[in-house]
């Protein structure tokens, strides 16, 4: 048995919950005021299911937009689907919440940022990660975002 507390993963699991109740709430009321979302997330995440050209444009990480038109929004267990429009072409999406690299709602300027990988980090790893290594501001959140993001299209 071992001694730690893996706060890292143990913090990690909590905001995916967290992404998953905030989903939860636009899927069923829609999303309220000017909330819009930034979605960071792997695309090489196996359990990811994307458009292969999207894959091949991004294939490291991709940001998604959701804010004016999307559709199909469900909330899973372990991930959500939802449609958007890539240039007027909808395109379904399953993203698993361990895929999620950052997520980022600007009009409140909140976001969080998770580790790659972090559930397969060793203990040993983990613990030597401070918090603050996890913790950016919505501005360094946001920065170099022009560079990946595949912005969904439609009003």
């Amino acid at each position: 048995m071992s001694g730690d507390l893996d706060y890292g993963n143990i913090m990690n699991r909590a905001m995916r919950g967290f992404i998953k109740e905030v989903l939860q709430r636009v899927a069923d009321n829609g999303l309220p005021g000017e909330h819009h979302f930034f979605i960071t997330l792997e695309t090489m995440h196996p359990d990811v299911e994307i458009a292969d050209w999207l894959v091949t444009r991004y294939p490291d990480e991709i940001t998604i937009v959701m804010q004016h038109w999307f559709e199909n929004l469900v909330v899973q267990e372990d991930g959500f689907s939802v449609t958007l429009s890539f240039g007027d072409e909808p395109e379904a999406l399953y993203i698993p919440y361990a895929s999620i690299i950052t997520f980022v709602d600007p009009s409140v300027e909140f976001g969080v940022r998770f580790e790659k990988n972090d559930e397969e980090d060793s203990d040993e790893d983990t613990s030597k990660k401070s918090s603050s290594d996890k913790t950016k501001s919505v501005e360094e959140l946001l920065d170099g975002y022009d560079d990946n993001v595949a912005s969904p299209t439609g009003a």
